[in-house]
């Protein structure tokens, strides 16, 4: 008896949108990294991670969504592997550097909830994840699927404690 080992096949999509965002972050880095708020800077921000691994400093743009006190973040990417509840991370908001304490939201129906939050503020989010049916509705089965997959949403806190950015 062989066993067949079973390995995620991303769709050709996923794959083409993965490399044209490598392409289009370049000069994402270089606008949001800007001392002042951009146009792009209203849904776009930067996060200064370190390797979990390689300790490699790396820069990524990602999108936002606000949620009260909050900031809300689709984790679809590797990035997400060198979050640490625990440690606050660098990012470049609307031109400043702040400091945010990541909240990895894997839980099915809070993450559901809080992508139909999202999709109310930036009706394009579900472009960005594969969560969305037919008609463009938030599916509990795809997102149930892309949690299994990896898939979770950030929860930005602004309570790290004060010190030089």
């Amino acid at each position: 008896m062989t066993s067949v080992r079973r390995t995620p096949v991303r769709p050709n999509r996923m794959v083409a949108q993965a490399r044209l965002m490598a392409v289009i972050n370049v000069p994402m880095r270089l606008i949001l990294g800007l001392p002042f708020a951009t146009p792009l800077s209203r849904q776009l921000m930067l996060l200064h991670l370190t390797g979990r691994k390689s300790g490699k400093r790396y820069v990524q743009p990602v999108s936002y969504v606000p949620d009260g006190n909050t900031l809300l973040t689709p984790g679809g990417g590797r990035w997400k592997l060198n979050l640490k509840p625990s440690e606050c991370v660098r990012l470049r908001l609307r031109g400043r550097d702040v400091l945010a304490r990541p909240e990895l939201i894997r839980d099915v129906s809070e993450v559901e909830r809080l992508l139909h939050r999202m999709q109310s503020v930036n009706p394009r989010i579900t472009s960005f994840v594969p969560v969305a049916g037919s008609r463009g509705e938030i599916d509990h089965v795809r997102v149930q699927t892309a949690i299994n997959y990896g898939f979770a949403l950030i929860r930005w806190h602004f309570d790290c404690p004060s010190r030089a950015i």
